[in-house]
């Protein structure tokens, strides 16, 4: 990161940073008008889908792999956020992958609290295996709550029996809503995105009468075995980090093959800022790899 860089995204950062601690109304027009100044490229075709009874937006570049498809979970403490807010981040992913971005509009705390976002994301999935896609050829990705979601979603799956996608990509994931890791305290100082306050203010409107600690909840408390590869993605700025590296570890002690990859000194889901931030640019170039081998690697198992 460049002096340069490092002060314009300062200057995104302070303007741009959402009390989370506003009511819901509030704090969502904040958000979507903060996410409304972010443009998406010129050259991608969005379109609005219904998929296993869910709203989506269909995101496509020129040239796009129809066989293949990334199923995204837009972040937001499971609260704010849609899919269109997530659409430039998407967009990203659309143009490096070339396969089909479909992110979902599940529904939001705190009118529709746990399990309603895990069962949308379910639903989902199910729909694209109902279209006949491949579950080979489909790929999981979500930021923040969008990661932890993603998280959740292939325990479901897994535990139902339903073939399982490819691969997850997981941004900065909000694993752990009981808010125990270490670095909810060591990384207070230098987030400057999220709050253990703001965390903590939002997390009744989405486990309502639930256990914060429910690994369809809080991922990090899971059995992750036979979950397929993930790629986990954090800065080492964030009060979110402990969450990733023992989301990592989890991953590993269950024999699935995963990759952390931590980026110093930037801020929560830092890809979203690929057009400002090299290290985000890079980030997504790896992200784009991991998925794109995944998807290969199983369209060659079931040619074979």
């Amino acid at each position: 990161m460049s002096k340069e860089q490092k002060l314009a995204l300062d200057g995104v950062l302070r303007q741009g940073g959402l009390d989370l601690q506003a009511d819901v109304p509030t704090l969502r027009a904040s958000f979507n008008e903060l996410m409304a100044r972010i443009p998406a490229p010129d050259d991608v075709r969005q379109s609005r889908t219904t998929i296993g009874r869910v709203s989506a937006i269909e995101v496509t570049a020129p040239g796009a792999d129809a066989d293949a498809v990334i199923l995204y979970f837009h972040g937001g403490v499971y609260v704010i956020g849609s899919a269109t807010t997530s659409v430039p981040l998407v967009a990203e992913l659309a143009r490096r992958t070339g396969a089909r971005v479909i992110t979902l509009d599940y529904r939001l705390a705190p009118e529709h609290p746990y399990p309603a976002a895990v069962e949308d994301a379910q639903d989902a999935y199910q729909g694209l295996l109902e279209q006949g896609v491949d579950p080979g050829q489909i790929a999981l990705a979500g930021e923040s709550a969008g990661g932890g979601l993603a998280v959740a979603t292939l325990l479901g799956l897994r535990d139902a029996g339903t073939p399982l996608p490819s691969s997850a990509f997981l941004m900065s994931p909000y694993a752990d809503l009981t808010l125990s890791g270490d670095s909810i305290a060591d990384r207070e100082a230098v987030d400057r995105t999220l709050t253990p306050e703001g965390l903590r203010l939002r997390i009744p409107d989405y486990v309502a009468g639930a256990d914060a600690a429910d690994p369809f909840i809080s991922p990090v408390f899971a059995d992750l075995t036979g979950l397929p590869p993930l790629l986990i993605q954090v800065g080492s700025n964030e009060i979110l980090l402990s969450d990733a590296l023992r989301l990592a570890e989890r991953a590993a002690m269950a024999d699935v093959t995963v990759t952390l990859d931590v980026t110093d000194s930037v801020p929560h889901v830092f890809q979203a800022f690929a057009a400002m931030l090299d290290e985000a640019d890079a980030a997504l170039d790896r992200a784009s790899t991991f998925l794109r081998t995944n998807l290969a690697d199983t369209e060659r198992l079931g040619a074979a």
